[in-house]
Order: structure tokens, then C-alpha cells, then sequence
């Protein structure tokens, strides 16, 4: 070659070699990332500017979400929130003719928000006979409504109905209802939409609904049409009865009531009284009330009985499938959601006739005598019914395992001749004895009572069969079962036969032996 055309060559090749190294320091394309219509997002890579040999996303705590790569496009491979902040790191690989001067591979980060979606509005006005709409403020593609699994839209949309039409019981009501825009986002927690009748006077939408159960732990949720301020003014409703808690505001139209401490007692009617009358929703507009009820359900037969035998007071004992905490909350949801467990009895000679009383889960003779005798250790007033008095002391005393005084004690009356008083008293016949029952024109009617007066000494009086009175002062050791038959001492020549007007009549030594074991409740058989 020419000396002169070779050092031409040089120059140039000199100069190359220059805007190459200029350019790779100065100006050299680099990976870009763009926003993509349904993707988490799209890298562009420039000419010259290599390959995507790795991509790493990180929400603001360093949580890492895999991602695929499809068509340049970022795909999550696993829920991420809406509205994160994540860090995406594209890491280039450059070309390999490029890559001795620049460096193998560029590493570039990029911070970037997945996309949210919010409520244009909580509180709705809707006409009669048009369909519930629920309005964000850009679209959304995948959707939960009253807490079911996230289902995707065939198009993605701002306005998404709730699937209900505002007529017959749906002229009011509320629904839980969550969203986001992208179908790879996670769910956020939802939000509750309320929507009423377009009617001009204020109504309230109120959970659970007015006449509905109310649960011992649950809590009043009162939502205006209005906000509160407009409907209430600064007043708050009155709880009737009064329990420990207080009213929260939740937003501008919500009230909620919740109790501390054990809750609404069992079988507990609740009132709210308003300062200002307001339509119920789901009633007439002309039916403008103050006043909300709701009823606090009372506790099963099933788990009355299990804390009876719990506490001594059933001839049965009652055992557990599972421990549970024995606190008054937890009591309180047991009484209605009753948990499973055997009950066996408690002694092995049982008589036949009380076995034949009992059945688990119904009302019977040996249950109701049990609460008659709860009610007398409790100071309340004994009628032999499981009511809300009942329910607050069954659990203060199992939550504080406080037991029966005694133990079980059962009488039975053979009305055959000749007649007989047994005392059975904890698995244990401990004393029979002669007795006398009522004559044929007054006889003791057969069947299983319950003690309801235990006095030590009174007067009796009543009618004969032949229409006069008596009045005998001075009777001792009386257990009144039925009406006004008694156990009781009275002189006779003999006993064994037919001779009271229904009373079961027993020597002076016999009835102060068993007076003692037939306080009120204390079960007691006629039979022949």
C-alpha cells in the first residue's frame, strides 16, 4: 500500500475507534422502561443496547415478585398490592463486540406504582326498579363483591354492578365490594357501599337488620342516608339496656356500637332510641321511627344442660370433645354454638325412673329442676326457666368453676300398698320408708315434680273431699312439689295406705331424715 493512503487509513481508523469510545462513555443506549396497558410494565432496549439477561422486582420492604417476560412485557407471576411502590432492577447484556469497552453487562433500576382504583362514592341514591352500580374512578378488571373470591370482568370498566336490582327487599342495603385494575394486582381490604331509596327524608340501613338476632359479641352498625351530623346533630342514640361501650364514628354516614366487656347478655331485647325519627330501610316512608330492636338469641337446651352437669347439678357429668377457654366471651359463644362433647351418668345404679326422664338437647323434667335449684344457690327467682339472669350467673360460675353445694338426691313414691318414700342420694338408696298418699277422691296424681317451697314448719290448709276446710298449724319438715301436695310429717296410727287429701305423709323421724336432702328442685316421682 502507499505510505500516504496507509497513514489515511490510520486516521480514519483512529477516528472510529474515538466516537466508539465517545459514544460508550457519553451517549450509549441503555434499557428503557415504559408503562404497558395491562402488563406491570414494558422494557425497551434501544439499538445496539443488548439483551435482557435478568430482571428483579422488590416492593419497599425488599419482598421479592417473580416476574415473567413475555414480548418484552412484565408479567407478575404472584399477586402483588395495588398501589405498591416496587424497585424494578433490568439488568443488559451488551453485545459482545461492545462489550471489552463498556462493560459486559448495565445494570438499571427504575421505581415504578402498581395501579389503584377508588370509590367515587359509598353512599348511593338509586331509583326503584334500576340496577345497583358501583362508580370508581378508573377501570378495574377484577372484582370481589360481599366477600366471594375475586372474579375477572370481560372488559375492564369504571362502573360495576353489584348484581342487584334496587325493588322488593333490595330497595335498600349495603355489600362489601373490592377492586383493582389489574388482574395481577391483590385485593385490598373491602369497602362497604350503602344504598338507599331517592327519597327526601333520611333513612337508616342498620346491621344486623331491626328484629334480627343480635350476637352477645356483636355490634350495631347504623348507616344514614344523610351524614350523622345532619340526622343526629351531635346527640348519640340510647342503648337500652345500658352496657359498657361506646358509639364510634366510622365515616361521615356510619355509627357503629360496640360492647366491651361480656357483650349483650343472652336473650337480652336491645333498643336504640334516636333523637330524630327516620325511615327504616326496607319499610314504608310513611313509617318514621325513633326506635330500633333487636333480640339477643338465648342459649340452647343442649349447652344449658352441658353447663348444669359442668356444675354439678344434673344426676349426669358432661365431658368436652376440646378444651376451650373458659372465659365469658367464650362462654357466651358457646351457649350458642353449642360444641360437642358426651355426657355419661355419674352413678352406676341409677333408678330406671329418673333414666327415663332425661333426653340431651330437650327440655325435661331433670333439666328444669336443675335450674329450679341454680336459681335458689343464686338468690334469683326460681320459675325453672333458663333466662337471661340464668345465662349471666351459668357462666360467671363456670368461667369462676364454682360447683353445687351438694351432691344429686332424688325421691321416689311407690303409690301401691303398701306405700313407701325411698331417698336415693348420690347413687345411694339411703333410707326407705312408709308413707301415706292421697285417698281416692284426692289422690297424688303419678309423675315427676319438682320442689318448689322448703320450709321447716307451717300451717296447711285447704278443702276436704266433702267440701269442709281444714286448717292444721304446726305441720313439720315440708318440701311442697305440686300444687299443694308435699312431702311431710304427720301423726297417723299407721302408714302405707291411702290416707292424706295428695300429700305424701311420713312419720316425724322418717320426714326430718329427708327434709334435708329435698331443697327446691329436688326431683320427686309418683308412681305406682
Amino acid at each position: 500500500m502507499h505510505p500516504r493512503i496507509l497513514a489515511a487509513t490510520v486516521v480514519i481508523a483512529g477516528a472510529a475507534f474515538a466516537a466508539v469510545v465517545g459514544v460508550a462513555f457519553f451517549d450509549w443506549p441503555n434499557a428503557q422502561l415504559r408503562s404497558a396497558d395491562v402488563a406491570l410494565a414494558r422494557v425497551v432496549l434501544p439499538g445496539f443496547s443488548g439483551r435482557v439477561s435478568a430482571v428483579s422486582v422488590r416492593g419497599p420492604d425488599g419482598t421479592r415478585f417473580p416476574v415473567a417476560i413475555r414480548a418484552g412485557r412484565l408479567w407478575p407471576l404472584a399477586k402483588i398490592p395495588a398501589g405498591e411502590r416496587l424497585t424494578i432492577a433490568v439488568t443488559v447484556r451488551r453485545p459482545a463486540w461492545a462489550s471489552w469497552l463498556l462493560g459486559k453487562t448495565k445494570l438499571r433500576r427504575f421505581s415504578v406504582r402498581t395501579p389503584v382504583a377508588r370509590l367515587r362514592g359509598t353512599w348511593l341514591q338509586v331509583r326503584a326498579g334500576t340496577e345497583v352500580k358501583v362508580a370508581f374512578d378508573s377501570p378495574v378488571s377484577l372484582v370481589s363483591l360481599a366477600g366471594k373470591p375475586g372474579k375477572g370482568l370481560a372488559h375492564p370498566s369504571e362502573l360495576v354492578p353489584a348484581g342487584i336490582l334496587a325493588s322488593g327487599v333490595h330497595v335498600a342495603g349495603a355489600i362489601e365490594i373490592a377492586a383493582v385494575p389489574r388482574l395481577w394486582e391483590r385485593l385490598p381490604a373491602p369497602v362497604r357501599v350503602s344504598w338507599f331509596p331517592a327519597l327526601p327524608e333520611p333513612q337508616v340501613l342498620t346491621e344486623p337488620r331491626p328484629g334480627a338476632p343480635l350476637a352477645p359479641d356483636g355490634r350495631l352498625t347504623l348507616t344514614f342516608s344523610r351524614p350523622v351530623a345532619d340526622v343526629l346533630g351531635s346527640e348519640r342514640p340510647q342503648l337500652s339496656p345500658a352496657i359498657p361501650g361506646r358509639w364510634r364514628l366510622r365515616d361521615a354516614h356510619t355509627l357503629t356500637y360496640t360492647p366491651d366487656g361480656d357483650g349483650f347478655a343472652l336473650g337480652t331485647d336491645v333498643s336504640v332510641s334516636l333523637s330524630h325519627p327516620v325511615i327504616i330501610a326496607g319499610q314504608p316512608a310513611s313509617s318514621a321511627s325513633r326506635t330500633l330492636q333487636w333480640q339477643v338469641p338465648i342459649g340452647s337446651t343442649l349447652r344449658l344442660q352441658q353447663l348444669l352437669a359442668q356444675l354439678g347439678y344434673l344426676p349426669l357429668s358432661w365431658q368436652a370433645g376440646a378444651a376451650a377457654p373458659k372465659t365469658a366471651r367464650a362462654e357466651l359463644a358457646s351457649a350458642l354454638t353449642t360444641p360437642s362433647g358426651h355426657f355419661s351418668w355419674r352413678y352406676a345404679n341409677t333408678p330406671a325412673s329418673l333414666e327415663a326422664l332425661w333426653s340431651a338437647g330437650q327440655s325435661n323434667t331433670i333439666t328444669r329442676g336443675a335450674v329450679m335449684m341454680f336459681e335458689h344457690d343464686n338468690d334469683l327467682a326460681v320459675d325453672g326457666i333458663a333466662g337471661p339472669h340464668v345465662w349471666n350467673a351459668l357462666i360467671a360460675d363456670t368461667v369462676a368453676d364454682k360447683r353445687a353445694k351438694g351432691g344429686y338426691d332424688y325421691v321416689y313414691v311407690h303409690r301401691d300398698v303398701p306405700q313407701s318414700l325411698n331417698l336415693w342420694v348420690d347413687g345411694q338408696t339411703i333410707l326407705s320408708s312408709p308413707g301415706n298418699t292421697g285417698v281416692p277422691a284426692a289422690p297424688t296424681q303419678l309423675g315427676t315434680y319438682a320442689v318448689f317451697e322448703h320450709i321447716p314448719i307451717g300451717t296447711m290448709r285447704g278443702v276436704n273431699p266433702d267440701g269442709s276446710h281444714y286448717d292444721d298449724p304446726g305441720i313439720r319438715w315440708i318440701s311442697y312439689f305440686h300444687g299443694g301436695d308435699a312431702i311431710h310429717s304427720f301423726t297417723r296410727a299407721s302408714y302405707g295406705t291411702p290416707q292424706s287429701l295428695g300429700c305424701v305423709e311420713l312419720p316425724l323421724s322418717a320426714a326430718a331424715e329427708v327434709w334435708p336432702y329435698t331443697p327446691i328442685g329436688t326431683l320427686v316421682t309418683i308412681e305406682n
